[in-house]
């Protein structure tokens, strides 16, 4: 009997030491990881993802100094964020930040001074590809098969821009309906697939220190198998005078 006690004592702790051994050799990979950081105005932007223990993204977005919004351009200017190595669980490539002074199109609605932030789903060498024109444009405003567009987006004409592709809206939006343009969501496309995701925000609004996160309108289907998010938030920090831009509550998609 002592024996036998002896014996399943001996296991026991082998058993606890092999455990032991098991979760100290592998790592976890919780954690923010931050791309190199790019020069806006008086201040600077970065990218960054957010992982799980499993190296899965939570979350992916970028942060912008309260300092950027000052001494910025006076042109349009596209300032590129290359993304973490450790975003290659999300299906995106690079995300730019576009400045625009004057606003754009359509006039009485998003001509007033704001950023574009586009989190492409492409490449640099890909972008060169879209012109907008001969050719292309059938490229550029063709329509997503059934699932790949979100209910209540439309894909109108006219909305093609070279390096990025036709814009998706959402045709319930407040600035679409008499109100005024504070911040939306846009979806880009190109050759009938998702190419982008875009939040659109005004300086004055990023100004009003927003904190707000909102579900985003869905497609059923997307391009490839990666984490896509749910939600998107905007929100000022105090405590580092920083804006946080960022596709939230990510899930994996088939």
């Amino acid at each position: 009997m002592y024996k036998l006690k002896y014996i399943y004592a001996a296991i026991s702790v082998a058993i606890l030491l092999l455990s032991s051994c098991s979760e100290s050799t592998t790592p976890t990979k919780e954690g923010t990881y931050y791309g190199p950081k790019v020069a806006i105005g008086n201040g600077i932007a970065q990218s960054w993802v957010m992982l799980d223990k499993d190296g899965n993204a939570l979350s992916i977005g970028l942060n912008i100094d309260e300092a950027a919004l000052e001494n910025l351009p006076t042109d349009m200017k596209e300032f590129l964020l290359a993304l973490p190595s450790e975003a290659s669980s999300t299906p995106f490539n690079h995300i730019s930040v576009d400045w625009n002074p004057l606003g754009h199109e359509p006039p009485g609605i998003y001509d007033v001074p704001h950023f574009d932030f586009h989190f492409y789903m492409i490449s640099m060498d890909d972008r060169m590809k879209i012109t907008v024109q001969g050719d292309d444009t059938l490229k550029v405003y063709k329509q997503p098969p059934a699932g790949y567009m979100p209910d209540g987006y439309v894909l109108p004409p006219g909305t093609g821009v070279p390096m990025m592709g036709a814009h998706a809206f959402d045709v319930t939006s407040p600035e679409l309906n008499g109100g005024k343009f504070t911040e939306t969501f846009i979806y880009g496309f190109y050759d009938g697939m998702m190419v982008f995701a875009e939040p659109m925000v005004t300086v004055e609004y990023l100004k009003t220190k927003p904190n707000i996160n909102k579900d985003l309108k869905l497609p059923q289907k997307y391009p490839t198998s990666k984490n896509y998010p749910k939600k998107y938030s905007i929100k000022y920090y105090e405590s580092t005078k920083t804006y946080s831009i960022s596709l939230d509550a990510m899930y994996y998609v088939l």
